[in-house]
């Protein structure tokens, strides 16, 4: 097997098992509100959305130490470990209690900045200049099938309920549970690249300063450096720009993958559809984001216009989306109560438009975060976990206040805040790709700063 076609595998087998973890874990958290709000009569008294707030607000804290833990375990245990404790945060569904509902959610705010972090890593080390957008597209897609599946079952097996039993949860927390564990175990099928011959020709020029570079290295010394660079990295100009744009992917992560859902489930115009609408909508957040990381990753090698016009189509799918939204859903239908609402919006609740805009959600959503992956890859080739942190970092952040302020606010102006953050990030990223060539060619590479 040749160098090439083992990263080209080892990127299907990365993707393949984020796509086990996540069709267990995006599952849990588009239904994990409808399920908590079931409980709240029992002891139990927890908050989906406080407790996504709680993962990506120390998922964001835990992004400055990340780089540290790949640099000295390595990107494969890193991801082993950190899908282990989303396994956990899942089970702690089977038999919720408030207290381990919420200990989970720290503990998978950590896990979560690992596993980003290696994941990115082992992107990049996988792939160069010429197949970066490719590989990241096959990722993107392999990861978001996980929407299908587990909300596949949802829609299923929760037709015609009202009212979320003991038995119901347990049934799909287990499976949840199980999904996961399978995942996690895949990551120990990827295997160590090779370097091509071209790429070992350019390697030997360096090799000797590498080696000097690094053999007193102890692997405190590693995660002190690759926590140096995590932070000199925050303040150049071109992760002050993409900033904008991933703080918006931020917004609207939490918005399609835990609000949403939420909305749907509360609109009592649905009759008694309205529980396995949340699995529909999953689904077809899902076939949006597969078809838009298929297409960009098959396209990206022979895209002579480069990202900007994926992102340019992701901003006005989105914004297409925001509006019939508007139009379509209760403006209080993320924080309604467990009788749900009766209220209309400016037309009468459509199931049909509620699911259409849910595919959208999902194919903006690929556009901007391949292009995210695929440029962050081509600007840090050289060593790109301190980047993928940074990335992850300013993502989380945005998703926690996200989540914190979804508590409160109707749906309007959680709309609103996307569009005007969406606009601007778009703009910025146009920025940042007009730049990009320019910025590799001079090699002002960010470990030099």
């Amino acid at each position: 097997m040749n160098p090439e076609t083992k990263k080209l595998l080892n990127i299907i087998v990365l993707g393949t098992a984020f796509m086990f973890m996540f069709t267990a874990f995006q599952t849990c958290g588009n239904v994990a509100q409808t399920v908590i709000t079931n409980l709240n009569h029992t002891d139990f008294h927890g908050s989906g959305y406080t407790s996504m707030a709680v993962i990506y607000g120390v998922f964001s804290a835990s992004n400055l130490i990340s780089p540290s833990v790949v640099a000295i375990i390595g990107p494969q245990l890193s991801m082993f470990v950190s899908g282990i404790f989303y396994s956990i945060y899942i089970a702690v569904f089977i038999q919720p209690s408030t207290w381990s509902f919420y200990t989970a959610s720290v503990f998978l705010g950590i896990a979560a900045a690992v596993l980003w972090t290696a994941q990115g890593n082992c992107l990049t080390i996988n792939s160069n200049e010429n197949t970066i957008g490719r590989n990241s597209g096959i990722f993107w897609a392999l990861l978001q099938s996980s929407l299908f599946f587990g909300n596949l079952y949802i829609y299923f097996a929760w037709q015609g309920k009202l009212h979320i039993s003991e038995n119901d949860r347990r049934t799909v927390f287990i499976a949840l549970t199980v999904i996961s564990l399978v995942g996690t175990v895949l990551f120990f099928l990827i295997r160590t690249p090779e370097e091509s011959n071209s790429e070992e020709e350019e390697a030997d020029a360096s090799t000797d300063n590498l080696i000097e570079r690094t053999s007193g290295q102890s692997n405190m010394t590693r995660a002190i450096d690759a926590f140096k660079r995590s932070i000199k990295l925050c303040v150049t100009k071109e992760i002050l720009l993409l900033s904008i744009t991933t703080a918006y992917t931020g917004l609207e992560l939490t918005f399609f993958s835990g609000v949403y859902g939420t909305c749907i489930g509360a609109v009592n115009k649905f009759g008694t559809e309205e529980k396995s609408l949340i699995g529909l909508s999953g689904i077809f957040i899902g076939i949006g984001e597969i078809l838009g990381g298929g297409i960009f990753g098959l396209l990206s090698k022979n895209n002579r216009f480069g990202r900007n016009p994926v992102v340019m189509l992701g901003i006005v799918v989105h914004f297409v989306a925001f509006y019939l939204i508007f139009y379509n859903m209760p403006n209080d239908a993320p924080i309604a109560s467990i009788h749900g609402t009766d209220s209309i919006a400016f037309m009468e609740p459509s199931k049909e438009v509620a699911i259409f805009c849910s595919f959208l959600l999902g194919l903006g959503d690929s556009c901007f975060n391949t292009q995210l992956l695929s440029i962050l890859g081509f600007l840090y080739s050289e060593d790109s976990a301190p980047a993928f942190a940074v990335f992850k970092f300013i993502q989380s952040v945005c998703a926690a206040i996200a989540y914190f302020y979804s508590n409160y606010l109707l749906l309007q102006w959680q709309l609103l805040i996307m569009a005007v953050v969406g606009f601007f990030g778009t703009l910025s990223f146009f920025t940042v790709e007009w730049e990009a060539p320019a910025f590799v060619a001079k090699n002002t590479d960010y470990s030099s700063i």
